[in-house]
């Protein structure tokens, strides 16, 4: 089973993830993307590390992740990836993507092109259960910077096209679930 977990930043979303890691009775693999850049986001990784149980695996993947996913999936493990947001902005970063939106040119990005198609072609092949996190960002306002409003749009649009390849879609908000798409009945 496929599964995709949005939600807004302190939503609650991880949190559901790691329970249902947890509650699949298969081996668990954490699969990181974040980078640690500055103090806030080591202390946001020392907070989700804290909680983890010791047993389960942590593997970091920053930019490669349907490559990873497909080394690490067997029908016995729950793959639980946190999160795609940070997936791609790193995406959108190392490669050329970030630096065409700050020039106000038409963005050509071989790597972010390769590696989200990668990840939509691999999904629906991988053997086990994987559970993905994901920001719903796009509530807010337009953002006004040109590399804002590029990860905003390419996040929603990479949302939509995780969502047709999972079996469940689940939207979290102040720490309750909300199931848009659901596995179906007797499957």
């Amino acid at each position: 089973m496929k599964q995709l977990i949005l939600g807004g930043a302190r939503s609650g979303k991880s949190l559901l993830a790691e329970r249902r890691a947890a509650a699949s009775g298969q081996r668990v693999v954490y699969l990181a993307t974040a980078e640690a850049r500055d103090g806030e986001m080591l202390h946001r990784i020392a907070h989700h590390r804290a909680r983890r149980p010791l047993e389960w695996e942590c593997v970091e993947e920053t930019l490669h992740l349907a490559d990873r996913l497909h080394q690490l999936a067997t029908p016995d493990t729950c793959l639980l990836v946190d999160c795609l947001t940070l997936w791609l902005s790193n995406l959108l970063f190392a490669g050329r993507a970030a630096a065409q939106a700050e020039a106000g040119e038409t963005i050509d990005c071989p790597l972010f092109a390769a590696e989200t198609s990668a990840l939509l072609e691999t999904l629906p092949r991988l053997p086990g259960q994987i559970i993905l996190v994901s920001n719903e960002v796009g509530w807010g306002i337009v953002p006004m910077h040109p590399v804002s409003r590029l990860f905003a749009d390419e996040q929603g649009r990479l949302n939509q096209r995780v969502a047709t390849v999972c079996d469940q879609v689940t939207l979290v908000a102040a720490g309750l679930p909300l199931e848009l798409k659901s596995p179906a009945a007797g499957a």
